[in-house]
Order: C-alpha cells, then structure tokens, then sequence
C-alpha cells in the first residue's frame, strides 16, 4: 500500500528545475505529482513520475542526487471537510503528517493527497480501519 516518491536535491539557482524537467522529459518520464520545498541555498523536488527506474537512471547519468521514499496515497473526499476527517483520524491515531501535497489527477469523485507519515506502518493500520481507500503504488502511477 506504500507508493515510492523520488526526491532530487537542488541548488537554489535558476535553471536547474528546467534541467530537471528536460532530464525526465528526454527519459519519457511522466510527472504525475510534484512538491518542491525551499531554502535559501537548495531546494527538494520531491516526484511522484510513472517511471521510477528511469527517472533515479536519467537523473543519476545527468549527475542529480536523487533519493527515494515511500510515502502513502489517499483517496480524500472531493467536499468540504474531506480532508479534514481523514487529518482528524490520524491525529486521535496519534499519526504525524511530515508533509503532503496534492495528486494531479482526481480519483472518481475524491481528491488524491500524498502523505509521509512518521510512522507509516502505523498511518496505514488506521486508515484502513476507518475505511480509507489507499490507493496501491501500481495504480498510482498510471492515473
């Protein structure tokens, strides 16, 4: 139930997210979701890509450090308050939410959020007993 994320560690320049972009569109790698964070000298591109194999290969040759990490998909009702219930059962689980950001595509009628969890084993025990659909990292991938 665990989707792997790819996260390239960047210099905080212009034109090194580009160079990203033309690496993983040269290698026929799809972005299905990205999150970038920042500081004053780096950056991470963290991505969810239909590839990951040729994406960790393309980058690498291209001389990126690239690491990977499992995070969690979620189906979130697409309504007012959706993300909210699921936020509410982590928290009375005692789950932390290191980070999230949004899925680019919707599910049926739910939104996709990715999540890295501090305790993942945990987060995913929860979810399913209170029926939320996680969604399997092969399927994930070629929404």
């Amino acid at each position: 139930m665990r989707a792997e994320q790819i996260s390239i560690f960047l210099e905080n320049k212009s034109g090194r997210l580009a160079e990203v972009t033309k690496t993983l569109s040269e290698a026929e790698v799809n972005i299905r979701a990205l999150s970038l964070a920042d500081t004053s000298d780096f950056g991470v591109l963290r991505l969810i890509v239909d590839n990951n194999e040729a994406a960790n290969q393309a980058l690498k040759e291209k001389g990126f450090t690239v690491g990977k990490t499992n995070v969690v998909a979620v189906e979130v009702p697409d309504e007012p308050g959706g993300l909210h219930k699921i936020l509410g059962v982590l928290d009375a689980g005692g789950i932390n939410v290191e980070y999230m950001y949004a899925f680019v595509q919707q599910s049926g009628s739910n939104a996709v959020m990715i999540f890295r969890f501090d305790n993942t084993d945990d987060a995913l025990k929860l979810l399913g007993e209170n029926g939320v659909t996680v969604i399997e990292g092969s399927r994930l991938y070629t929404l």
